[in-house]
């Protein structure tokens, strides 16, 4: 009796395993942090196109984006672990680094600086070498106002506070100002300005900017979160690069300021920065940008010699092989 039980109770076993769902849902983690550097804008499309078109929910990942703003403290913050990922530029990553965050790099959407010194055409000013006789607002903090200090002479160049508003510029011809190619001089034009923009790379300061990043801990701790996250985003980024619109109608309802022809222009523009030759998103990172990073901002005296390893600054674990 009890041998047929057994047998029966095998049975049933086999059965329910055999009805089961050959795909199950994956296991939801708790809740992932991702910390903005500026307020939502195109520069981060690829993560609210993964958001909204349920890209994170595939991989089992709750996902809260958290909007920044101007001085936005990312490194700290997920240096600190109070978020789970951040989007912060290669050489606050490095700086980060050397105050203690120990933050890493997973995911490098854009792959050439947006960096821009943005002018009135009415100036006349047409390269960096005739930056002169101008007010410029400009940050102290990022790494690129002490590159730009120590490559240009700045003559009769007076310095002011960067506020994030483009109201000082639209009022002022001698005015210029830091901003991203795809937003700063967007909007400016939109209000009847005519701006030029002087590219950072063109100086020869072009960082990975806007890169993903997350604690070193959570890599060793939690890397199948960590390449769930980076894919899930990937295929955020495909999306956005491909049709923006849907993610353009939602940034206007959490940053009305982005209107949709700017988002649309900027979106163009983005694309020219994230793109291979071949139209294809790419997302990796090269060992020799990064070193080539470390070695400039040891130039401009930011770092000490040998102080920053750029191998700990990033991983390529997560991404496809090229």
């Amino acid at each position: 009796m009890k041998r047929a039980l057994v047998c029966l109770l095998a049975v049933l076993l086999l059965g329910l395993g055999s009805c089961s769902s050959p795909d199950p849902a994956p296991s939801k983690e708790a809740r992932i942090t991702l910390a903005l550097n500026w307020l939502p804008e195109a520069e981060h499309g690829g993560y609210y196109a993964a958001m909204l078109n349920g890209d994170f929910e595939a991989a089992g990942l709750d996902v809260e984006i958290q909007p920044g703003g101007p001085d936005s403290p990312v490194i700290q913050r997920v240096g600190a672990s109070r978020v789970t990922f951040g989007i912060a530029n290669a050489d606050r990553i490095a700086l980060g680094q050397l105050q203690g965050a120990d933050v890493v790099g997973v995911l490098a959407p854009l792959q050439h600086s947006p960096r821009c010194i943005m002018v009135h055409e009415e100036s006349g000013i047409e390269t960096f070498q005739q930056l002169e006789n101008v007010t410029l607002a400009m940050s102290d903090a990022p790494a690129f106002s002490y590159y730009l200090k120590s490559k240009l002479p700045l003559k009769n160049v007076r310095i002011v506070r960067y506020t994030g508003s483009i109201a000082p510029f639209l009022r002022e011809e001698r005015y210029a100002q830091q901003g991203y190619v795809f937003s700063e001089p967007i909007i400016a034009r939109r209000e009847g300005a005519h701006p030029r923009s002087l590219m950072l790379s063109d100086l020869g300061y072009d960082p990975y900017t806007s890169v993903l990043i997350t604690h070193r801990d959570e890599i060793s701790e939690r890397p199948e979160m960590v390449r769930k996250f980076v894919e899930a985003a990937r295929k955020g980024w495909e999306r956005y690069l491909a049709d923006p619109t849907q993610v353009h109608e939602y940034l206007q309802t959490i940053n009305p300021e982005m209107t949709q022809d700017v988002l649309e222009e900027g979106q163009k523009i983005l694309k020219t920065l994230a793109v291979d030759e071949q139209g294809q998103f790419v997302g990796g990172m090269q060992p020799e940008r990064w070193e080539k990073l470390v070695k400039q901002l040891e130039e401009i005296q930011l770092l000490d010699a040998g102080v920053v390893q750029p191998g700990r600054l990033f991983t390529l674990d997560f991404l496809p092989e090229e």
